[in-house]
């Protein structure tokens, strides 16, 4: 194209100067031409002449070209025009393939917008105005993305710098924006790709869960103790956990797979692999065991190993141990054999299929079944058929219904009894117990001589009853369970009681509280009752009943076989008169003994300055500071000074005692800290904890505070009650102290977990000079309880005392927070009850909190 627009201009040169020369000679003077001959004039003529077409033609030409160049170019152009048009298609086709808008910036023009504006108004119908709404990034982006974004595009127009961000829509959609510079101009490009995240997040948190449970079970196989092992195609070691490495006594892991280091043999592992095909194949395992040296020890291994894509992977289970306790279970169930069928009870087992699988000698004596016929397996339904047939069961109306309720046992959760009366004159008891594991076992037993006993016992038992009924003395029997089991006519008559209600066997306690009315004194039906029902001893007892009419009645607890009791009543009111003749002598009698406590006070109190002389010379001697001693004079010296602080002890008890009874004895009353009062009578018993193995268990609120009272005695009174829990106590008990506020009272309580008392012991354990052993070592004086009654009587509290027959014993001392003794003189009618509360019903294992 440049070398034919050159050579126009040459082409257009030469005609314009050919022009020129023409013309110039036309403008020649009139005088210089005149003398050139006039050939010239015809010739310049000619030239101009021929210059003018030859400038016509050149231009034609140059027309013709032209417009053919031009009609080419417009070809070319609209060739172009088509292709752009095609790629403008294009564009707005993939521009429209996802949701999506393109916005462009030149320097000048205002921003174009094109792609689906319903991106930034998403719910809402599009309109004309909405295409610049894309641009305002606040109403329909979140705060903070919306200023990211604006920020970004304002430095994407200043300094062409490039972004891509991750955005929030307001409605929750995600929007991913991109921008750059794209020929001198701004180009932003916002795209959804909420679809795309959500397909990502799912895909991601499904790969996080499963590498955390690959993560996981790799953790787990390197935990458990059995060997795990995976194989490589080759059939060589590739990972092996803890266990393994452990079991072939490799330092790490990594030791044992760099060496390559087998649990078991080639043969071993052959096998392994001959038993896997076996059981892919569906076949029986053909590798029941397999034996290894397990870090240095032969063991017995259950091997499990299957094929993956990858290699092959295995488990090695140690089963020695279940060996031993298979051979062990295989040797008692033997052995249970054995027993069963030395029973006179027949048992039968049946499988969850209803088949035999057991019997002893005395099921097969019982139906006299052949051995043959047993040792195949029938069924019970078979049996059952088969002694019909052999008419050894009672005849049934309905056979079919009465078999369906016998097997109907397999499928009930407990056990079922019923009776058969067979056609021999037998009874069996028959008990169908279901087996856990599926199944049921039979227990045949032939009560036919009990039965027969039981109906002569009845006939016995009527005959007792009519030839007592004939006795003019009340006369009862009371069964080991405490209930009436046969009272006569003259029983019914004195204490007025329905022959009817004797017909219930009422209970011993029934009986006294139906009795009470007449006779209202409590001490001799608890005489009785402890008679009936008491398990400490089996002796004879007897008590007076004065009856509300005047009738005295002599009653005698005999004891009989097998736990029973016979009660006999006899009417004593004429030698009442001669009984109470013995009042004064018993009068003496007390007299007697009030001097006797006298004497012990005196004979204490004189013994206290002499003991305290031995206390003294004992230490003296204990300290060496007259001489060394050796091992058996410290010994010696060491029991002189328990004994004396022993001894010690229960003469102080024995003149607190004394100074309580003849009201001398004041309380120093004072703010004593509880919690300091309670740790100083704990480390008095610190030695007798270690050594009796006692733990001591401490429940005190560090707000407990204080209480008004006398410190020295409620450390004494806490040492007693101490003293006495660890001595009823066994080794590896508790005991417990615990200390509350509640209602303007302080409650101490200290409780053990040794054997407890039986209700006629707790009655009277306040009693001075009362000790029980209840079977332990402990043996004291009496005095312990009697001293924490007194003192908490003086504090103006009281005590309560719950126990029971192996259940233990606590002690609560309730002390008011107030003084007492300005109340006790102002309002004597307002002093609590001196008499301690006894409960002794406490069920077994109540826990102090």
């Amino acid at each position: 194209m440049g070398v034919g627009r050159a050579a126009h201009v040459r082409i257009c040169v030469g005609a314009l100067t050919l022009t020129a020369a023409s013309a110039a000679l036309a403008e020649l003077p009139e005088t210089a031409t005149t003398h050139a001959p006039r050939e010239m004039h015809g010739v310049a003529a000619l030239a101009i002449f021929g210059g003018l077409v030859a400038f016509a033609v050149i231009l034609s030409l140059l027309h013709l070209y032209e417009r053919a160049r031009w009609t080419r170019r417009e070809r070319e152009l609209a060739g172009a025009l088509d292709v752009l048009r095609g790629a403008h298609d294009r564009a707005e086709m993939l521009l429209n393939a996802e949701r999506q808008v393109i916005v462009t910036w030149d320097r000048r023009s205002e921003p174009v917008v094109e792609g689906d504006i319903s991106l930034a108004i998403y719910g809402e119908r599009p309109t004309s105005g909405y295409a610049r709404r894309v641009l305002a990034f606040g109403t329909w982006l979140v705060a903070s993305d919306a200023a990211a974004v604006e920020a970004a595009v304002e430095t994407l127009r200043a300094r062409g710098t490039s972004f891509s961000l991750s955005l929030r829509t307001q409605t929750g959609r995600s929007i991913d924006a991109h921008g750059q510079a794209v020929a001198g101009r701004a180009l932003l490009r916002l795209r959804e790709t909420s679809q795309e995240r959500c397909e990502i997040a799912d895909l991601r948190a499904t790969l996080d869960e499963t590498r955390r449970g690959l993560s996981a079970l790799a953790g787990l196989l390197d935990a458990i103790p059995q060997p795990v092992w995976r194989r490589n195609r080759d059939g060589g070691l590739s990972w092996v956990n803890a266990a393994y490495a452990a079991a072939v006594e490799a330092e790490t892991r990594e030791a044992a797979l760099d060496g390559g280091v087998e649990l078991f043999d080639r043969p071993a592992r052959e096998a392994i692999i001959r038993d896997e095909a076996a059981r892919a194949a569906g076949l029986t395992r053909t590798v029941p065991r397999l034996s290894a040296v397990v870090a240095g020890s032969r063991r017995m291994l259950d091997v499990f190993e299957t094929t993956l894509d990858s290699g092959r992977v295995g488990i090695a289970i140690d089963v020695s141990e279940l060996e031993s306790v298979r051979a062990d279970l295989q040797r008692q169930m033997n052995a249970n054999v054995r027993t069963l069928d030395q029973l006179p009870t027949a048992v039968a087992m049946f499988d969850v299929s209803q088949r035999l699988i057991f019997h002893n000698a005395a099921y097969r004596q019982l139906w006299d079944l052949d051995q043959a016929f047993l040792d195949s397996r029938p069924s019970d339904g078979e049996i059952l058929d088969h002694l019909r047939a052999e008419r050894k069961l009672e005849e049934q109306a309905d056979f079919r219904g009465w078999k369906h309720g016998v097997l109907a046992a397999y499928r009930a959760a407990e056990a079922n009894q019923s009776w058969w009366y067979l056609p021999d004159g037998r009874t069996l008891r028959v008990v169908a117990d279901p087996n856990p594991q599926g199944g049921l076992t039979y227990l045949f037993d032939d009560v036919s001589d009990s039965l027969n006993a039981e109906t002569r016992y009845i006939a016995l038992r009527r005959l007792q009853a009519e030839t007592l009924d004939t006795l003019a003395e009340p006369v009862a029997v009371f069964g080991a369970d405490g209930r009436m089991t046969l009272a006569n006519r003259a029983f019914c008559t004195v204490w007025r009681l329905d022959p009817a209600t004797v017909e219930e066997r009422p209970h011993v306690d029934a009986v006294i509280a139906a009795c009470r009315s007449l006779a209202p004194a409590e001490e001799p039906w608890l005489d009785i009752r402890d008679a009936v029902v008491g398990l400490e001893s089996r002796t004879a007892q007897s008590c007076r009943l004065e009856v509300v009419d005047g009738t005295v009645l002599d009653c005698a607890a005999q004891p009989l076989p097998e736990g029973a009791t016979l009660l006999t009543l006899i009417d004593v009111t004429a030698s009442v008169n001669v009984e109470r003749a013995l009042t004064e002598k018993n009068d003496a009698l007390e007299k007697a003994a009030q001097l006797r406590d006298t004497f012990v006070h005196h004979v204490s109190y004189e013994l206290r300055s002499p003991l305290t002389n031995i206390i003294g010379f004992t230490q003296l001697l204990g300290d060496e500071t007259v001489g060394a001693l050796n091992d058996r004079q410290r010994e010696y010296s060491d029991h002189i000074m328990r004994s004396s602080a022993a001894l010690l002890v229960i003469i102080n008890d024995i003149l607190d005692l004394a100074s309580i009874d003849a009201g001398s004895l004041e309380l120093q009353r004072e703010e004593v800290d509880v919690q300091t009062t309670i740790e100083a009578a704990l480390r008095g018993i610190e030695d007798r904890l270690a050594e009796s193995h006692i733990t001591l268990a401490l429940d005190v609120p560090e707000d407990i505070g204080s209480v008004h009272a006398d410190g020295k005695r409620i450390r004494q009174i806490l040492f007693n009650l101490l003293s006495n829990a660890v001595g009823f106590s066994d080794a590896g008990q508790r005991v417990e102290v615990r200390a509350r506020r509640e209602a303007q009272e302080l409650i101490l309580s200290v409780r053990d977990h040794g054997r407890g008392m039986p209700p006629e012991i707790a009655d009277s354990v306040f009693n001075r000079f009362e000790s029980h052993t209840l079977g332990t070592r402990h043996r004291g004086v009496g005095l312990g309880l009697s001293i924490v009654r007194s003192f908490v009587e003086l504090h103006g509290g009281r005590v309560l005392l719950e126990t029971a027959p192996g259940a233990g014993t606590q002690v609560t001392c309730i002390f008011p927070l107030f003084p007492f003794d300005g109340l006790q003189r102002e309002h004597p009618e307002r002093r609590p009850a001196t008499t301690p509360t006894v409960i002794a019903a406490r069920k077994p294992g109540l826990a102090v909190h």
